[in-house]
């Protein structure tokens, strides 16, 4: 089993872009902690490799993969792997996690992470995964909760539960995505709340946070979209807020991906991530 001790500060993040550089830099303490998405840095050098190295020398860094394709029918791709064990260990980042989705399937790669059933198969096909990536990067990675906007009638687990059992066959840790879990209620039609008390909290390494898009499917019904393309709805911080009560603090990441702010309207976010962070505290 892997050491699970928190490395990230129970403290506010955001997703590292590079046009908030100066920003960061300049400011005395702008937030706790930084995410990077580890696709963007498997280079060899250049201006993107040299921001990092010196905000790592300032921020704690959180790795985010979003091409590992856990959920994958197929082996991991050893070459991705690799990349991602190089930029590892030099960054030697506090933090590195992936998402219960797969992106590949033989040699063709898709721009969506995308959703898998649910059954003992798929189980030990991740857990032989996380295993691998595990193994190979000396070190627990963290899985993330996915966005849904459809259930698998083959599924014989809930979502909470099988969650919880890779990360016990495994040793992982759990990312708890919180806009997700709010998508994935609206569109599937389950409690929020639920979902939460169903959840293994103790083994939340990150909680993360983002914008979502409203839309409506081909009957009229409500259908979010986890765009990460604007502000924190109001009902995702009311359930960050029941997550805290039950966790305690923990590191928690505003994500803002697309239609990228400028940096005071981010900085808002993640001032009030903090004081969800200081209600839970207290």
């Amino acid at each position: 089993m892997y050491d699970l001790s928190p490395s990230l500060p129970p403290l506010p993040g955001v997703g590292y872009k590079p046009q908030h550089y100066r920003d960061i830099l300049d400011a005395a303490a702008p937030v706790g902690w930084l995410e990077i998405h580890a696709e963007n840095y498997m280079g060899d050098g250049g201006r993107p490799l040299a921001q990092l190295r010196a905000l790592a020398q300032r921020f704690p860094i959180s790795v985010h993969g979003v091409g590992l394709s856990i959920g994958g029918a197929g082996p991991l791709d050893p070459e991705h792997l690799a990349r991602l064990k190089h930029l590892v260990d030099w960054l030697d980042p506090a933090s590195f996690s992936e998402h219960l989705a797969w992106s590949t399937h033989d040699s063709h790669f898709y721009n969506d992470l995308l959703p898998l059933p649910y059954t003992d198969a798929t189980l030990v096909r991740i857990c032989d995964h996380i295993d691998r990536v595990q193994e190979t990067l000396g070190r627990p990675m963290l899985l993330e909760n996915p966005s849904s906007y459809l259930a698998f009638a083959r599924s014989t687990w809930e979502e909470p539960a099988f969650l919880r059992e890779i990360a016990r066959r495994t040793g992982c840790g759990l990312l708890l995505d919180v806009n997700n879990v709010f998508v994935s209620a609206v569109n599937l039609g389950f409690s929020p709340q639920g979902y939460i008390e169903a959840f293994d909290l103790d083994r939340v390494g990150e909680i993360h946070l983002g914008g979502h898009d409203e839309d409506e499917d081909d009957h009229g019904e409500p259908l979010l979209i986890d765009s990460h393309g604007r502000a924190v709805a109001e009902p995702v911080w009311a359930l960050l807020d029941v997550v805290l009560e039950r966790s305690g603090p923990k590191p928690v990441l505003i994500e803002w991906d697309t239609d990228v702010p400028e940096w005071p309207a981010l900085r808002g976010e993640a001032r009030r991530a903090e004081a969800a962070l200081s209600r839970a505290a207290a």
